[in-house]
Parts: structure tokens; sequence; C-alpha cells
């Protein structure tokens, strides 16, 4: 397919000289994700949709992929697939009923519950409108026309213990096969996430849809703790609007337990709880909380608590506060006898929250022996995942396995901050791991002022085309970024199509140059 894309734009080669082109789109929450689409868009006008072989991103691209290969062929019909998108972009919000069901759906069909899934009910669908069921089996079932898709994220042990050489944090993702990029270990993707061990599947579990994985791939909160204060507080917001579905559900459960607690007392001190800890992060006096606490947990426990908050009132620290919140819901969990009463899923959320767990799933690497995997990833029985884009924003490492033998990397970089970062990282670490990857230098004038196209290059290494977002030729760089910043709320159709025409422009501003450099990659390949 992309040999017969070349010979309709004029671009004449051999089979064996087709270059292997792939297309990187970087994170940057809805601001990558409409860029993306908007980038795509105009390669497609441009007649160079169809020479790329891989499409790979991290982040909030991931949500733009999402929404591609729901449809099969995507891009033989982008204007109408691009029409769609933008209509649910633009359109409600999914409801507070359906978020809910589908959260407890999360909770009783797997083994390993965290604040992805919270993530990914509570803020992922407020920017992609949609509640997607498909899995990335689905897509491969029906993938043809399109670029083979790759999604991307880390391993945080990986990125925490390992700082030697060996490290290998970059997680991929696609329709055929999950596993870490440089090491070259693999699982099929409708297993990832199944218990393993020794190479043996021993428990099934379902796998991801592609909500959870856009909320996998974008949970760009899930490094730092100082987030957790804007969790809380969305936890609560979730809870407030709630309210009447949880309670009706939860007395619809516990009849089926007469040996239960009253639900109403449980719900109490677990709104009790959400409100002390954030009490706790906003420097304000909780005493009242946490004696409302106690007194409820006395109530339900017939006096048998014991005292969880130490020390005097209103003086705990945000260390105390997590660990009075993991005692306070194995106090609550310890009372019920429903396995899935819907009052676990809030107490689990909770419990989530003290220990801060993301993207824990089984470990498919558990207990096999292999020396060119690293120890830790033999070892342990679960692994924890979060967005790449806390490592590095752009997937450059998916497309820089060896068997890939990419000739040309197309980066379309949207993230927040400085516009090289990603490309001259990569270089750095590149040069570290003695992967073939092109020096990277930047004129230091135009650090803070970017083009639109730079063009990275070297011998036997692959070419790298590096394209920011907003640039010296869109004008009104730090406009943009304000107008487009990280975690807005959801867009408008107007900023929708004013950033998919800024994103176009870039490509279509520089068709000529992108042909060129497919040409170049052509001519290196013939001699090589």
């Amino acid at each position: 397919m992309v040999f017969q894309s070349l010979q309709k734009l004029q671009i004449h080669c051999s089979q064996t000289e087709v270059p292997n082109i792939a297309l990187l789109g970087s994170g940057g929450g809805q601001r990558a994700m409409v860029g993306l689409l908007g980038s795509l868009v105009e390669l497609d006008k441009a007649g160079l949709l169809d020479c790329i072989l891989y499409l790979s991103g991290v982040s909030g691209s991931t949500w733009c992929m999402a929404s591609l290969y729901q449809e099969p062929d995507w891009s033989t019909k982008l204007d109408d697939v691009n029409a769609e998108i933008i209509k649910r972009l633009s359109g409600p919000k999914v409801t507070w009923r359906d978020a809910y069901f589908k959260l407890m759906k999360y909770y009783n069909e797997k083994d390993f519950f965290s604040l992805t899934d919270v993530w990914a009910v509570m803020v992922v669908t407020k920017y992609v409108k949609e509640i997607d069921e498909l899995t990335l089996t689905d897509h491969w079932d029906h993938l043809s026309e399109d670029p083979f898709p790759i999604y991307t994220v880390i391993d945080k042990h990986c990125k925490q213990e390992e700082k030697g050489d060996k490290a290998d944090p970059w997680f991929e993702i696609s329709p055929y096969e999950a596993g870490y990029s440089l090491i070259g270990a693999f699982v099929g993707t409708s297993s990832f996430g199944s218990q393993f061990d020794k190479g043996s599947e021993k428990k099934t579990q379902p796998e991801m849809d592609m909500l959870y994985l856009q909320a996998l791939c974008g949970s760009a909160l899930a490094d730092g703790v100082e987030n957790i204060k804007f969790l809380w507080e969305m936890i609560k917001d979730f809870f407030h609007h709630l309210t009447p579905i949880i309670e009706l559900e939860m007395f619809e459960e516990i009849k089926k337990d007469p040996n239960d607690p009253p639900v109403y007392k449980c719900y109490q001190v677990l709104m009790d709880l959400v409100d002390m800890n954030l009490a706790v992060l906003n420097g304000k006096d909780h005493s009242d909380l946490d004696q409302s606490i106690t007194k409820t947990l006395k109530e339900l426990d017939e006096g048998k608590c014991h005292p969880i908050f130490p020390g005097k009132n209103g003086d705990l620290g945000e260390k105390q506060a997590a660990k009075c919140t993991e005692d306070v819901c194995t106090h609550l969990s310890d009372l019920f006898h429903s396995e899935r009463c819907d009052v676990l899923m809030w107490i689990r959320i909770c419990r989530c929250m003290a220990r801060w767990i993301w993207g824990r799933t089984y470990n498919f690497l558990h207990k096999m022996t292999d020396k060119t995997v690293p120890p830790a990833l033999l070892e342990s029985e679960t692994r924890d995942y979060e967005d790449a884009g806390l490592l590095n924003n752009s997937p450059y490492f998916s497309v820089l396995r060896q068997e890939r033998n990419i000739d040309l990397i197309i980066s379309l970089d949207f993230s927040d901050g400085d516009p090289f970062e990603t490309v001259t990282e990569t270089y750095k670490l590149c040069d570290k791991l003695n992967i073939p990857f092109p020096e990277v230098s930047i004129p230091k004038e135009e650090l803070n002022k970017p083009k639109d196209f730079y063009v990275f290059k070297g011998q036997n290494v692959p070419t790298v085309i590096h394209i920011p977002l907003f640039n010296v030729v869109n004008y009104h760089i730090e406009t943009w970024r304000r107008n487009y910043c990280f975690l807005h709320g959801a867009y408008c159709a107007k900023k929708i199509n004013d950033l998919m025409e800024v994103a176009g422009k870039n490509i279509s501003n520089n068709r000529e140059k992108l042909l060129d450099e497919i040409r170049a990659a052509i001519k290196q390949k013939r001699h090589d």
C-alpha cells in the first residue's frame, strides 16, 4: 500500500526500496488528541497518509487513535470519520449514571482495581465523551487498510528501580502483542493482564477495553502524590452527583445479606473520610470529621472499634491521613459479608488513594528464567503501568525496535513546555544505550521560538522530522499554549476546529519538505 501511495505521488522506487515510515503523536491531553486528528486530516489531503506504516502515540494522542480505529479502514474515509469524531467531542458528556455503572463493572470483573479505573470513568470520559468497550483484539480483527497502531505506557517499577543501562520502562501495546519494547519480552494482547506463572497462563482476566487503555496511556497524574488533592476532589464530586444512585444500589445489594451493616452509615463514613483527607491537604481543622468517623465506626461494630486517629485532633499530616484512611477502609471491609456489595468498591477506591495505586496488573514474566531480562521483572507478581509522558512524552522507543527497521520518523510534538525535550532526551538516551538515532542540535535562539519543521540526520540512523505544534509560523506561541493548556475543560466545537487548523497547517506548509525527506529515505535505502 505504501508502494502504491508513493507511485501516486510520482515517487518511483522498487518495492524493496519502500521506506518504513513511522508517525509519532506526543502526549498533551485533549490538545494532543485534537492536534493529531488535525495533522492526520491534512496528511490525508496531501496524499501522505498512506505512506505511514506505523502510528504510535503517548497519552492524549492515544485518545485520538482509539477514536479512529473504532472504524475499520478509517484512513480510506477520514473525512466522514473526522466529522463523526468532532460531533462526539463537541456533544454531551457521558452521564453520571453510565459512568457509575461502568466503574462498578471494572470493579466486579477483574482481580486488580486501581486509580486508573477511576481515572478512566471520572476523567477520560469527560474528554472523549464515550465509553468505548471495544478491545485492541477487536481492532486487530478488522485492521487492514490503516497504519499499524502502537499504544505506549511505561513500567513504573522499572522507572523507579532500574537506573542503569539495562532499564527498560518502555512498554507498548498493539493489537497483536503487549510488552517491553527494548527487551523484546511480549505476551499476546488478549492475555495481557492475565495471571502467569513461569510462562504459563494460570488465571484469565478480561482483555482491557479501549476506555481503560486510554486511561492507562493518559494517566499523567499517576506519578506524583502532589496530585492527590485533585483526585480526592474529583471523587467527592462524583459521590455528590451520584448519591441517589449509589444509595439505591447499595440498599439493593445489602438486602442480599442481612448480616451486613447499615449501608447509609458506611456511606457516611466514606464521605467523612474523603472530606477528612481534603481538610488535611488544605490545612484545615478536621477534628469533627475524625470524631464523626470514629463514632459511626463504633456504632457499626457495636463499640469494638479501636482508636484510629492518633495524637491530638486536627493535627494529622498527609502520611498519617493516608495511614488512617487505610485503617478505616480495613475496618469497614471486615464488616461486610456480601463480596459484590458496591460499598466495597468505594472502600477500594479510598484504599487505592491511600496507597496511590495506578495501573496494577499481573506480571506475565513472573517466575520466568531469562538472563536478558532484569531480575526485578521476573520476581514480582504484579507490575504498575502509567502514562509514558511521565518519562518521555513521545513514543520513540516503540518504533526504534531493531526489527521494525524504521527509515523515517515524523514526530508531531504537542507537549506543553519545552518543544524539543522529547527529541533531545531521546537522542541522549539512545546514545547511552547504543541505539541508532541522529544527533540533535537546536540553535539557541530557537529554543523558545521554534520553527515548524526540523530534520535530524546521520549515517546508519533513521531520519527524524520534528514538528512542534505551536511555533513562530503560527505566531503568538504563548497565547496558543494558554488557550490549550492541560486539563482545561472539554473543548467546544470552535476550539476544536481552530486547533485542528493550526496542526494541519504544520503539515500543509511543509508538504514539499516531507516529500523531499521521503525521497531522501528511498535514496539512502537504495545505496544501503
